[in-house]
């Protein structure tokens, strides 16, 4: 049996035992349809040309999981941002621990999707805005059908969360093949703002396949900081559906950072539905072996005096392959608009590869849109100067690609995380650099 049929015939069960709402019912059932209908992405479909999907599917997965709250806070430790306070919302195999966990009701919501799925002081926000604007396809409708477990942040108007929040998906790797569909709701109302940081962590070699998806409101004037850190295990695959409304002046950045698991597809979508927003998508992917790290990304300006900007640096080592496909749509209406997109990788290996797609789609006339993209290698001139100032090749090699990356990094805003980040990128580059960039 197929994975999509195997799939088709478990969702009967999975919603039998869903105790939800008739309206959240009826919007699964709806999802599963899409499903139906399209299935898993091929490489036949344009925004898949590069990625497939393939590998991913033939492994006969378990769709329920079984796991307990044994974790214990020192095995998983290091994954954790542990020099600042913050909240925690955590997941062991797609089922929530509170005993790592931290949440709060305290004048904002940190809590479970699945509790304000099902509660009634909760169904105003969810009836408003819970699978509002994620987009109809295959992956993102697999994952509403499915997902009954994930974040629920709401930060009601004017209010800001005092401390950032960590969302964290362990799998413990206790079943040989686990496919996991967590689901993500963040709420941010006019004047609120809020830090969040995501991250999907496998504890062994065990195949796990994650289908995630996150819906982002941000309000007039809301301020929302989002990080995604992407450092798994070689036989961990995401799928990662992002989906963000924009209302007026609202700023809303989104941090990537790629640098493990076996395929790694960052679906990113923005729509700016009210005028003075910035949109902010940046990207940093280092990977090596077979790895594969697919960024598809969507910037919509549907009104005017908007602006968008895309920066995503790779590096490439080995076998591995990125792909970046940035799409800017400018609707006829949106004028006054600035969108800027950069792409920029260096390929370590003679066997690396990376395709880029920028896409512009303009139909107004009042606006400023630049793309552009380079691919090389690094700078010879500048390794033998390091080397003739007594630096060693490998440590010139990583000061290359440091400061290379470093445009990206200067921009998150949570000095204990790019502090952490840092600490990665020098760890998956092999040295050991007594600075911060």
């Amino acid at each position: 049996m197929s994975l999509k049929d195997k799939l088709l015939s478990s969702y009967l069960t999975f919603q039998e035992n869903a105790d939800l709402d008739n309206s959240i019912h009826d919007i699964k059932d709806e999802a599963i349809k899409v499903f139906e209908e399209h299935g898993f992405p091929t490489r036949k479909d344009e925004n898949w040309k590069y990625t497939s999907l393939n590998s991913l599917t033939k492994p006969d997965y378990s769709l329920v999981s079984h796991a307990d709250d044994a974790l214990e806070f020192k095995d998983v430790k290091k994954y954790f941002l542990n020099d600042i306070d913050t909240y925690k919302i955590v997941f062991i195999d797609g089922v929530y621990s509170s005993y790592l966990s931290e949440t709060t009701h305290d004048g904002v919501d940190v809590c479970l999707l699945s509790s304000a799925l099902i509660k009634p002081k909760f169904k105003q926000v969810i009836d408003v805005y819970f699978n509002k604007i994620a987009k109809k396809e295959s992956l993102t409708a697999l994952n509403t059908a499915f997902a009954k477990e994930g974040a629920y942040i709401y930060v009601p108007k004017s209010r800001a969360v005092n401390k950032p929040i960590q969302i964290v998906h362990f799998s413990t790797g206790n079943e040989a093949n686990l496919m996991l569909q967590p689901r993500n709701l963040i709420v941010a109302e006019e004047n609120a703002e809020v830090q969040v940081i995501e991250r999907h962590q496998s504890l062994n070699s065990n195949a796990v396949f994650t289908n995630s998806v996150t819906e982002i409101y941000a309000g007039k004037h809301a301020r929302v900081d989002y990080y995604k850190i992407q450092n798994d295990k070689e036989n961990a695959s995401l799928i990662d559906n992002t989906h963000i409304d924009q209302q007026e002046s609202s700023e809303v950045s989104v941090h990537t950072f790629s640098f493990g698991g076996k395929l790694t597809r960052n679906n990113l979508n923005f729509y700016q539905n009210g005028e003075h927003n910035n949109s902010i998508l940046k990207g940093v992917t280092i990977i090596e072996d077979k790895q594969h790290v697919d960024h598809n990304t969507l910037v919509h300006h549907k009104q005017p005096n908007c602006e968008s900007h895309q920066d995503y640096k790779g590096i490439f080592d080995d076998k591995s392959t990125g792909v970046f496909n940035g799409k800017i749509v400018v609707d006829a209406i949106a004028q006054k608009i600035n969108a800027y997109q950069s792409n920029n990788n260096i390929l370590i290996s003679d066997k690396a590869s990376i395709n880029s797609k920028p896409q512009l789609e303009i139909f107004a006339d009042d606006v400023r849109c630049s793309h552009g993209c380079t691919i090389g290698q690094l700078d010879e001139d500048a390794l033998f100067y390091m080397r003739s100032r007594g630096i060693g090749v490998k440590e010139g090699r990583a000061l290359l690609m440091y400061a290379f990356a470093n445009n990206v990094l200067e921009s998150v805003k949570i000095p204990q995380l790019k502090a952490r980040i840092t600490n990665l990128i020098a760890d998956k580059l092999g040295v050991n650099i007594g600075f911060d960039l």
